[in-house]
């Protein structure tokens, strides 16, 4: 088990900035790829972006390429995601999730998820 937590959600404008972050637990979490989803009102869910374990590899969906990063800290067992530019569309639940494989992780069917965080950018 891989217990996920996000944190940082809120409300920011339009053109303003925002940072998510995931703290995982269990005992292999440092060996697991991470990742961050979104899933707005009657959308399917998609991929923001995700990382390897060791924080070399990094995956983005095309519509936050530039103005997103991910990031982790595996001695604070956290993933981050940092947001700028933040844009009307960006607005939706934001879900940590986790796997011991980033493909696994790219493709959304993380074996691990957490319950989600509020984003919502005001125009």
């Amino acid at each position: 088990q891989v217990p996920l937590v996000e944190s940082g959600g809120g409300l920011v404008q339009a053109g303003g900035s925002l940072r998510l972050s995931c703290a995982a637990s269990g005992r292999t979490r440092n060996f697991y790829a991470m990742g961050w989803f979104r899933q707005a009102p009657g959308k399917e869910r998609e991929l923001v972006a995700a990382v390897d374990w060791s924080g070399a590899i990094a995956h983005y969906g095309d519509s936050v390429k530039g103005r997103f990063t991910i990031s982790r800290d595996n001695a604070k067992n956290t993933v981050s995601l940092q947001m700028s530019s933040l844009k009307s569309e960006d607005t939706a639940v934001y879900y940590c999730a986790a796997d011991p494989a980033v493909r696994v992780v790219v493709a959304g069917t993380a074996a691990y998820w957490g319950p989600g965080t509020q984003v919502t950018v005001s125009s």
